[in-house]
């Protein structure tokens, strides 16, 4: 990721904390905007509704703005990550309190600080960042064909009509020749 980048983003954050801090409306509308559909399909992916989502990224705002209007709040990460971490952990309790929760998510509940916690979501943005340049750099139609067969879930066969090829094996040789441009540029993003 470019520093400028990172500063760019860092100068966001600062400035959604000091619209916390000051109470503008604007601010959370603006939260609310950017980072629900992170938290909506973390939920809804681990045995939740939009309903429980909302409650969820509701309470992990009310945590935010309490921490940031005791002063003295300090953000050590993205503040993208910082909620996604809170909801996260909030999910978590939740989905221990009814009964929903997996062994294995119990364990890693019982054995990683929040700190750490923040630090593999913190790499994990990072990370996820690298792919969005890469994907960036990829262009047309590689982006797009990428985008409906990981994101969209679509088959190879709505790929193969959509983009014109003449059966659904060429869809698949576009897609594998795409996705190999993609690591390539996402290595060497990485590597830099």
């Amino acid at each position: 990721m470019s520093k400028l980048h990172t500063s760019t983003a860092l100068e966001a954050d600062r400035e959604t904390i000091a619209g916390i801090a000051s109470g503008d409306a604007g601010t959370l509308e603006a939260l609310y905007r950017d980072y629900f559909p992170m938290v909506l399909h973390m939920v809804t992916q681990n045995s939740g509704t939009s309903d429980e989502a909302k409650d969820i990224f509701q309470e992990a705002v009310i945590v935010l703005y309490d921490r940031v209007k005791q002063g003295g709040f300090e953000l050590n990460s993205k503040l993208k990550t910082y909620l996604y971490a809170v909801c996260r952990r909030l999910w978590l309790k939740q989905l221990g309190d009814q009964g929903r929760m997996f062994q294995d998510v119990r364990d890693y509940e019982d054995t990683i600080s929040v700190e750490d916690d923040l630090a593999v979501h913190e790499e994990k943005d990072q990370q996820m960042s690298l792919m969005e340049e890469a994907l960036d750099k990829l262009g047309e139609p590689c982006r797009s064909i990428i985008h409906d067969f990981y994101i969209l879930g679509q088959s190879m066969q709505e790929i193969c009509e959509r983009f014109g090829y003449t059966n659904a094996d060429n869809a698949k040789n576009q897609k594998y020749k795409c996705l190999q441009r993609l690591k390539k540029l996402y290595f060497t993003a990485n590597n830099k």
